[in-house]
């Protein structure tokens, strides 16, 4: 079974300051390689609309799904669900069951649900909700794109929502050998073993470690049996050089 592809936009200035370590672009690969969906580009932009919406329209044309995280939230600069109502040619207004939502949430927590607390149940056309237990405010979903918000934890718990409804692939597989030999030495028995197993992905890292240089062989596919054959073959290939 082939796996399906996906790509996530990450949106906001403060990435691309620095101000903001990303999180969730790390933890939705582990997420979708669970699922047998492989993570195959990642792409930050700026809170800009003509970039935003340049960026989804290329990702969600190019790959099975698009998970957008940032720009969301209530304040001026959170212009992610207007540039998804733009790239997809959909018109973005209050919509009723958000409103209710929030405004439920925010009649409990004794807070005023103001004009800029509104314009988190700003929806495109046509999208669907996206469940966000950890504070009320929802993500949403328009074709094949999942927009959901930049905050790690409201982030994975949007996926959580999310996940169980994709159609996924054979979850992917890796095994990794440890080799005592620089990779200018296993530059081109690793590039005969990748033509060998093609439909493997064949990653090599350095390492040093107590003045030992060495490299790490990194051996992906959907295939236990191939993995398995790949690895014995490169003991075989490396000899004394292949450590556990």
């Amino acid at each position: 079974m082939s796996q399906p592809s996906a790509a996530i936009l990450i949106i906001g200035d403060e990435i691309l300051s620095g101000r903001t370590r990303d999180a969730n672009m790390h933890y939705l690969a582990g997420q979708l390689t669970e699922a047998g969906i492989a993570l195959k580009e990642a792409r930050v932009v700026s809170d800009d609309e003509t970039a935003i919406v340049d960026a989804v329209k290329t990702l969600s044309s190019r790959y099975d799904y698009l998970f957008t995280s940032g720009g969301i939230g209530p304040t001026h600069d959170d212009i992610t669900a207007d540039c998804i109502a733009k790239a997809f040619d959909r018109t973005i207004d209050v919509r009723a069951d958000a409103r209710d939502l929030l405004a439920a949430y925010y009649e409990k927590e004794g807070k005023e649900f103001n004009e800029a607390r509104q314009r988190m149940a700003r929806i495109p056309e046509g999208a669907t909700l996206i469940d966000n237990p950890v504070s009320v405010a929802p993500g949403f979903t328009l074709e094949n794109t999942h927009v959901m918000a930049g905050v790690p934890s409201v982030f994975r718990a949007m996926v959580a929502s999310v996940l169980p409804g994709l159609t996924g692939g054979a979850p992917l597989q890796s095994v990794t050998q440890k080799l005592l030999k620089g990779e200018g030495d296993v530059a081109a028995p690793l590039s005969q073993l990748a033509q060998d197993y093609p439909t493997l992905s064949i990653g090599s890292y350095p390492f040093q470690q107590d003045g030992i240089y060495g490299t790490n062989i990194v051996l992906r596919g959907t295939d236990s049996k191939m993995l398995t054959d790949a690895k014995r073959k490169l003991k075989e290939i490396f000899g004394d050089a292949a450590h556990e």
